[in-house]
């Protein structure tokens, strides 16, 4: 036989579902820190479109902010530093660019550059020789092809000596406000691990994840990626256990390197 709740029965459940959904609002409006558990879905995406957006959706809220770590003022200098940033760290080609920028403050500087001199002031982001001959033949073409304007095109940008697709990206997405999702090793590893792709080539990785976002997210999700790449998803270990992707990412389960020992 069903029970009926008497009217004291009845007011302590309200009382309690009251109670529960102040609780809840307080912690949807608090502005401290935000809880663990605060992003979680009600239903684990099924697909990797429908984890991309979830993706998308939780980063956005853990890096409303998120900003290309490269210090420039304009597409010059971006250009230039993103060129630099290969196999080196951001805050070291930081270091680096504003001797180069004060040497070569336009882009006919840089083009007029004696090869010998502009490697010292880069040499300490490794392979400056290979970067001064790019650096020098990306602004002799622009000065001589798109008279001294940075292009925008995609497929001008790539025809620039040392810029390829992820390059081109970072400039599309931060100066010129473009669709343009850069893959780098972070992007490429975490959308491996959380299973939006098993492509290993950055071109295959930006194609796929291109087609789970509308065009205007490429660029803020691809810098959410390598934020959230370097400072929870490490390549050699990964904090699993504070990561608010972890109950949708396939790779969770998988031990970790120190797990493992």
């Amino acid at each position: 036989m069903g029970l009926v709740p008497s009217a004291r029965h009845a007011s302590v459940i309200k009382w309690s579902t009251d109670a529960r959904s102040a609780s809840l609002n307080c912690l949807l409006t608090s502005n401290d820190r935000t809880p663990r558990g605060y992003l979680r879905a009600v239903a684990k995406p099924r697909t990797p479109a429908g984890r991309a957006k979830e993706i998308a959706r939780r980063l956005a809220e853990l890096y409303p902010g998120a900003e290309c770590e490269l210090t420039h003022s304009n597409a010059y200098e971006l250009l230039s530093a993103t060129i630099l940033s290969a196999q080196c760290t951001d805050a070291r080609v930081n270091m680096v660019t504003p001797s180069l920028f004060a040497r070569y403050p336009q882009v006919e500087y840089l083009a007029a550059a004696n090869p010998a001199e502009l490697e010292e002031i880069i040499r300490s982001t490794g392979f400056y020789q290979s970067k001064a001959r790019n650096l020098i033949g990306m602004a002799q073409k622009v000065v001589a092809d798109f008279a001294g304007e940075i292009p925008s095109d995609l497929d001008d940008l790539v025809t620039l000596p040392g810029v390829g697709r992820k390059t081109g990206n970072v400039l599309r997405s931060v100066v010129f406000d473009l669709p343009g999702l850069a893959v780098d090793t972070h992007v490429g590893r975490l959308s491996r691990r959380l299973g939006l792709t098993v492509e290993e080539d950055p071109v295959k990785v930006e194609k796929v994840l291109n087609a789970f976002l509308p065009p205007p997210e490429w660029g803020r999700f691809s810098l959410r990626l390598i934020l959230h790449g370097r400072r929870v998803c490490d390549a050699k270990k990964p904090k699993c256990d504070i990561c608010e992707l972890n109950d949708i990412c396939p790779s969770s389960a998988l031990p970790t390197r120190s797990q493992k020992k």
